[in-house]
């Protein structure tokens, strides 16, 4: 397999970068909680963002009602005025509850999002935004609020501390989330990868790295609806936590090593919803294409890789080579892993044609046109 990305393009990256890029990136460094000095504090801290959470939340399906336009930023932050001395929480904290709140709304497009419960077997884990303001890092202990919570700090803080949080995992346990300011790097290479997301195959790359069939919940199904049946209820926070784990260990694994060796990525935009829509819920949870997104998405950002997400539609169907739509089509197509193309004759593995076909349409995205052409 050569390089999908031939001499003559890697300048047009480097200038596509610069044009469209910042100087700075973002970095997020997770320390756990030792649990000793987490317990009571994190918990009703916790709570209080929860209430803040709710009562944005209100207020925006509220204003949706009679209104068109949204409450804004402004209007939500005058409308939560008190909540800092009747809840005990910094008017710093309370406007990065609306920040994340707006963030959220924007991304799901509509004015309610889900409540934050705190009580009950239901209750959503616990999360507490704090800005460089709030918490102060000496080694591994942070002070938080007059409070010492004390660190697994298990590596150094890089670059400026903007802000972050304190977020809790399925078994109970707390981390502290720092976001830093850092430098982005400066790359070099020409090297173009596209991203094929599916079930057979979890994820496909141009140049022939995959990511194999998740099974993180299904491994752990038969051992978490055994523990689920019995009521232990610990055990149940421990499978979910393990699920959770191995999920983001081998998609942090995939992601680093696709970064580092590209120049660009380009992924396809495959719709989660539409997935488990059509009875492959489980398949859809267990690879978790979104959080795969995400980190290709920061991991570019930091490394001054290019990355873009491109429209899917046909890239199955449609010829690398020629362009031609001569692929299986249908359900009854899903089937067929090895196609030969009515039109030039080439034999396509069916994922990685749809590799090759997203690294060209992502090429056309930014605009990469060099004297070079994609080749298997």
């Amino acid at each position: 397999m050569k390089d999908c990305l031939a001499l003559g393009h890697g300048d047009h990256i480097s200038e596509a970068m610069a044009a469209t890029d910042r100087e700075r990136a973002y970095l997020t460094f997770s320390f756990r909680v030792k649990d000793a000095t987490s317990g009571k504090p994190l918990v009703s801290l916790g709570t209080a963002t929860n209430t803040v959470w709710n009562d944005v939340n209100e207020i925006s399906e509220r204003s949706a009602r009679r209104d068109p336009q949204w409450a804004t930023t402004k209007q939500l932050r005058d409308l939560t005025k008190g909540a800092s001395k009747e809840l005990g929480l910094p008017s710093q904290m309370i406007q990065e509850i609306i920040d994340a709140f707006i963030a959220k709304r924007k991304q799901a497009h509509r004015p309610k999002l889900r409540w934050r419960v705190s009580r009950g077997p239901r209750r959503s884990l616990g999360w507490i935004p704090f800005t460089h303001q709030d918490v102060k890092i000496n080694g591994s202990i942070a002070f938080f609020r007059g409070r010492k919570i004390r660190l697994w700090k298990h590596r150094d803080i890089q670059g400026r501390f903007k802000s972050g949080n304190f977020s809790q995992d399925a078994r109970g346990r707390w981390y502290c989330n720092i976001v830093c300011e850092v430098e982005r790097q400066t790359i070099n290479r020409t090297h173009i990868v596209g991203i094929d997301l599916g079930h057979k195959t979890a994820a496909k790359c141009s140049d022939g790295q995959e990511l194999l069939q998740a099974r993180f919940y299904r491994d752990l199904e038969d051992k978490l609806a055994e523990a689920q049946r019995a009521g232990r209820k610990r055990q149940v926070q421990a499978i979910h936590a393990k699920i959770a784990n191995r999920r983001k260990d081998t998609l942090h694994k995939f992601s680093r090593a696709v970064v580092n060796r590209s120049g660009a990525v380009f992924v396809g935009n495959i719709s989660s919803t539409w997935q488990i829509a059509s009875g492959a819920a489980k398949a859809t949870h267990d690879v978790s294409w979104s959080m795969l997104r995400n980190f290709l998405n920061y991991k570019c950002d930091h490394a001054g890789v290019a990355f873009a997400e491109v429209d899917e539609s046909y890239t199955t169907q449609a010829c690398s080579g020629c362009d031609a739509r001569s692929g299986p089509q249908g359900r009854e197509g899903l089937a067929v892993r090895l196609g030969v193309c009515s039109e030039c004759g080439a034999v396509h593995d069916r994922d990685q044609n749809a590799a090759l076909t997203i690294a060209r349409l992502g090429c056309e995205t930014l605009g990469l046109k060099g004297s070079g052409s994609l080749v298997l």
